[in-house]
C-alpha cells in the first residue's frame, strides 16, 4: 500500500477544514507586518541575513495570498463540468504557493549571501536587527502558535503525533503554514547568530552565510510542499488505516454481503472519491438489484467526507476483500 497519503490518519480525524481559514488569515496579518519591518531594518543596516529574512517574509505574505484563493476556489461545489468537485485546486494554488517560497525566497536569499560573501562593509545598526528580528519571532510566534494548535486538535483525536499529521494530512493549507512558520522562527535563529557573530567578529561572512543557510532551508521545505501537492495531484490509492476503515464500514452494511474491489482517491481536503466493487445480499433479480445498488450508494454520498461515490456488482468468482487487521 502507498504510504505518501494520510494512512495513519481516520476519515473522521481529517478534519479543521474551517480553521484552516483563520489559520490562513492570522498568517498573513503577522507576515505582512514582519516583511515591512525586516525590508526596513535591512535598508537601514545593510545586513545580509535581514535581507534574506525581509525576502522570506515577503515571499510567505505572497503564499498567504495563493492559500486564499486555494481555500476560496476548493470550496466550490461540484456541477456538471466537476463532478468530483474543485477540491483538487487546493493543491493547484498551494503548489503556487510552494514555488513562491521556492523561488522569492529561497533564491533570492541563497542569490544575496552569497553576493555578499565577499563584502567588507560595516553593518549598520546592531539594535535595530535584533529588535525586528525580537518583534518578529513573536509575531511569528503567534501565527505558529495558531498552526499548532489546529494541528494538535485533529492530530489528537488521530491519535497521531501532530508533526507526523500535518505531513500526512489532505489539508495542504494547514501543512503551508504549519512549516511556513516552524521555518520563520528558525530562520530568525539564524539570522540572529549570523548578525550576532557580525557584530562579535566585525566578519561580514557570518551575515552572508546566515544569508545562504536561510535560503537553504527555505529551499528544503518548498521542495517538500511541491512534492506533497504533487503526491495529491496525481492521484495516488489511499492505503493503511483509512482504506481500512472504508472498506469495513462497507463490510457493516447489512445490504452489502462482501466487496472485491476498493479504491479511494482524495479529491480535495477531507474529501473523498470512492469507488467499489460489491455483492449484494440476496438473489434479486437484475431490476431490483440496480435500484438496491443505487441505495447503497446514495447511503455511502451521504458521508461528510465523500466528494462522490461509484458501486458497481461484482463477478461471482472475485475474491473478497478484507482490512488488512484481520488478514
Amino acid at each position: 500500500m502507498t504510504t505518501t497519503t494520510d494512512d495513519t490518519v481516520s476519515a473522521a480525524a481529517d478534519g479543521g477544514g474551517g480553521d484552516s481559514l483563520r489559520t490562513v488569515l492570522i498568517a498573513f496579518a503577522a507576515n505582512i507586518l514582519i516583511a515591512v519591518a525586516k525590508s526596513v531594518a535591512a535598508l537601514l543596516t545593510g545586513s545580509a541575513s535581514m535581507v534574506a529574512e525581509a525576502a522570506h517574509s515577503w515571499a510567505d505574505s505572497g503564499n498567504e495570498v495563493f492559500l486564499l484563493i486555494a481555500e476560496k476556489r476548493g470550496a466550490k461545489q461540484a456541477d456538471e463540468a466537476h463532478p468530483l468537485g474543485y477540491g483538487k485546486e487546493v493543491y493547484v494554488w498551494s503548489m503556487f504557493a510552494a514555488v513562491g517560497l521556492l523561488t522569492a525566497g529561497a533564491v533570492v536569499s541563497i542569490w544575496h549571501g552569497f553576493q555578499q560573501l565577499g563584502s567588507h562593509e560595516e553593518a549598520g545598526s546592531y539594535l535595530i536587527n535584533y529588535i525586528v528580528l525580537a518583534v518578529a519571532f513573536a509575531l511569528e510566534g503567534t501565527s505558529f502558535l495558531q498552526a499548532l494548535r489546529q494541528t494538535r486538535g485533529v492530530a489528537r483525536k488521530a491519535g497521531l503525533h501532530p508533526l507526523r499529521y500535518v505531513t500526512r494530512t489532505s489539508d495542504p493549507t494547514l501543512r503551508a503554514v504549519f512549516f511556513e512558520d516552524a521555518a520563520a522562527q528558525l530562520g530568525l535563529l539564524i539570522a540572529a547568530a549570523g548578525v550576532g557573530l557580525h557584530q562579535l567578529t566585525g566578519d561580514a561572512r557570518y551575515d552572508a552565510i546566515g544569508s545562504i543557510l536561510v535560503g537553504v532551508m527555505l529551499a528544503v521545505v518548498a521542495v517538500f510542499l511541491v512534492n506533497r501537492n504533487r503526491e495529491f495531484l496525481v492521484g495516488e490509492a489511499i492505503g493503511g488505516a483509512v482504506r481500512d476503515r472504508a472498506l469495513q464500514a462497507l463490510i457493516d452494511n447489512p445490504a452489502i454481503e462482501r466487496v472485491t474491489y476498493l479504491h479511494l482517491e482524495f479529491v480535495g481536503p477531507q474529501k473523498l472519491f470512492v469507488v467499489a466493487s460489491v455483492d449484494l445480499v440476496g438473489n434479486d433479480r437484475e431490476s431490483v438489484l440496480a435500484v438496491r445498488l443505487q441505495e447503497v450508494e446514495d447511503q455511502v454520498r451521504r458521508h461528510q467526507m465523500i466528494e462522490h461515490a461509484v458501486l458497481s456488482l461484482s463477478l461471482p468468482q472475485e475474491p473478497s476483500l478484507h482490512p488488512a487487521s484481520v488478514n
